[in-house]
This record gives C-alpha cells, sequence and structure tokens, in this order.
C-alpha cells in the first residue's frame, strides 16, 4: 500500500502474459474440489481457504493478512497464502494450481491486474469453490464496488474513482484555504502504468476541472515508497520553484515531507491512505487532508464473508469497508482524532 504491491496495475506487458496464460488448463479430473465433496456446509468442519495475496512483505497489505488470518482462526478454517510478490504472472499460475489441487473450499483473490483473474474465478466458481474479492477491483469498472463477475460472493473493495474525486475536493478547499490563484498543483502517481493511478488521476482531473486557478503543472512516480516520494517531489520543486500543492499516496507524502525541508519550503499537500503516517501528518497541519483507506477491514470482512458463502452459501455482494468512517473517510485536522489507522504507511 510500501503499497508497491499496490500498484494494482495493468502494465501492457504484463496483461500479454496473462493472457497467454488463459490458454492453460486449471481444471482438475474430478470437477469439483475434494474439500467441497465432503459436505463443507458443516458448521464444524474445519475449512481450507487459499488467500492469493498481492505482496505479503508490504505495509499495506501486512495488516490485511493478518486480519484475515484471525478471522480464519475465529471461524475454524485454514487459511494457506500464496505471495505473487507483485506478479501478475505469478498470481495467475497460483490461482490455477488452487483450482487444480481440489484442495479448498474457498478462495480470497486480491487482485494485481483487474482484468487478469476474471476467467479464472469463473472457472472456480463454476467447480463449487466459493470466491471473495478483497482490495483491488476485480474486472474493467474501475468506478464501482458491486461485484463484476457473476457468482462471486463478494467484493470487499475501495473505489478508485472515489479515492481520486475525494482528493481533488480537498485540493480545491486547500487552495482556497490560502486564496491561491494560480494554484499550481504537482500530481504523484504511484504506478502510473497502473489501471488504479489511471482511475484515480482521471477522478481527480474532473474533481478540479470547475477551479480555473487550479492547474496542474507538475507530474512525478512514487512507486509506493517513501524514497520513491523525496525523488519525484525534489524533482518537480526543482522543476517549478512555484508548485502550490502536492497531491499523492501516503507513501508519497512521507518523502515528499523529507524534500520540502530540505528545501526550507512551505507547500500544501493533500493525500489517501490514512496510515499512521497520514493521519500523523493531518493532525500536525502539515498535510491539509487525506482519505482514508482500511486494509485491515477488508482482510477481515473478506475472510468472513468467504466463511458465510462456504457453510451458508450466503452472497454478501458489495461490502464498503470504509463505510462506518466520518466525513465519508475524508481525514481533515478537525476530525483527524475520530480515525484509527490500520497500517503504518
Amino acid at each position: 500500500m510500501s503499497r508497491s504491491a499496490f500498484m494494482r496495475s495493468t502494465v501492457i506487458a504484463a496483461s500479454a502474459a496473462i493472457l497467454a496464460f488463459t490458454t492453460l488448463s486449471a481444471c482438475s479430473s474430478s470437477g469439483k474440489p475434494a474439500a467441497a465433496s465432503t459436505g463443507s456446509g458443516a458448521a464444524n468442519k474445519t475449512l481450507n481457504i487459499a488467500y492469493l495475496s498481492f505482496a505479503v512483505a508490504n505495509s499495506y497489505d501486512a495488516p490485511m493478512l493478518a486480519a484475515a488470518q484471525a478471522a480464519a482462526a475465529d471461524g475454524n478454517a485454514k487459511l494457506t497464502v500464496f505471495d505473487a510478490n507483485n506478479s501478475p504472472q505469478t498470481q495467475f499460475s497460483q490461482f490455477q494450481n488452487v483450482i487444480a489441487s481440489g484442495k479448498y473450499d474457498g478462495v480470497i483473490v486480491q487482485p494485481i491486474l483487474g482484468t487478469g483473474l476474471t476467467s479464472l474465478v469463473q472457472q472456480a466458481i463454476a467447480k463449487g469453490i466459493k470466491v471473495v474479492n478483497i482490495d483491488q477491483i476485480l474486472g474493467p469498472d474501475y468506478t464501482t464496488d458491486q461485484p463484476q463477475v457473476p457468482g462471486l460472493s463478494a467484493n470487499v473493495t475501495f473505489v478508485p474513482s472515489k479515492i481520486g474525486t475525494q482528493m481533488g475536493q480537498l485540493t480545491v478547499q486547500a487552495c482556497q484555504s490560502k486564496n491561491l490563484n494560480p494554484c499550481n498543483v504537482g500530481f504523484m502517481y504511484d504506478i502510473k502504468a497502473s489501471t488504479l493511478d489511471v482511475a484515480i488521476h482521471k477522478a481527480f482531473i474532473d474533481a478540479i476541472s470547475g477551479t480555473p486557478s487550479i492547474k496542474v503543472v507538475a507530474e512525478g512516480e512514487d512507486f509506493f515508497t517513501p524514497a520513491g516520494g523525496l525523488k519525484a517531489a525534489q524533482d518537480m520543486l526543482q522543476a517549478h520553484p512555484d508548485l502550490s500543492l502536492i497531491v499523492a499516496s501516503d507513501q508519497g507524502l512521507e518523502g515528499t515531507t523529507q524534500a520540502l525541508t530540505a528545501a526550507h519550503k512551505s507547500v500544501l499537500m493533500v493525500g489517501y491512505g490514512a496510515s499512521a503516517a497520514g493521519i500523523a501528518f493531518v493532525k500536525a497541519g502539515t498535510v491539509f487532508g487525506d482519505v482514508a483507506q482500511a486494509p485491515a477491514s477488508e482482510g477481515r470482512l473478506g475472510v468472513v464473508a468467504l466463511i458465510k458463502a462456504i457453510r451458508n452459501n450466503t452472497v454478501s455482494g458489495a461490502i464498503d469497508p470504509v463505510a462506518q468512517l466520518p466525513n465519508g473517510g475524508i481525514v481533515t485536522k478537525d476530525n483527524a482524532d475520530s480515525f484509527t489507522a490500520e497500517w503504518p504507511g
């Protein structure tokens, strides 16, 4: 979330590799997973769940996995983790092996490539394996949290376009708070080629388009790391000394604050993540506002929904992990004390 795993991305080369994989068969000879054939609805049966992680060694994903493991233990389920380590090809192959093994009652998917796993999700569902999607969009539409694959038991995700819109709204408020005209903005992608960032950027531009004084004059890329944010911010500041505001994920803002301190400059900042670092920045007034994400809630809610699906055939549909947060999940200095970080940043 660093979250480099959130490159929750669609790089063209990765897409091609994924499509190439779809010609391979992932079916077992039994037509149904062995676990499902033994009466998976029994309340006292220990369930076997495969958890397809974006990347385990990641400050955003680690709390998600820990919460998922705790929920599995509470529900008498064994969670087997498959770490794709940011590789769409690896994740696709892992999912094929999970289906072919016949060992699992259900699967949690955290997609790296939004459309890359849909064919395998369909295949798993057809074989009687319950599937729940968490964190990343599973499908081509990045403006909705509604399930895009028929038969999916639950979809526990944030909406990228909503993040972009809320960051755009915060940017308008921040510029107006200082009566800046022009308000020169630097937009920091996490991974520019990713479908996640394309969706966030488009919604951000749409949100600021009604305010002519706001102009995006610089762009950078932080790769979900503070070090990347530091370099991107330094480049932006050097090319545009009149920069008014920088927009980035929390990891990018961590690096940006270092760049601003070294340059003895004061620039407004807007972010997303609501990590411990991000919320601390907002409380201190260093960052104007931050859009919340809740990775631990996603992991917990996803596993709970999957266990209900396996034991009771319950279909939970779309589950919004930030629905109960104050102010629509927007963190400001006035309400920062009402938010609890679910990841360090």
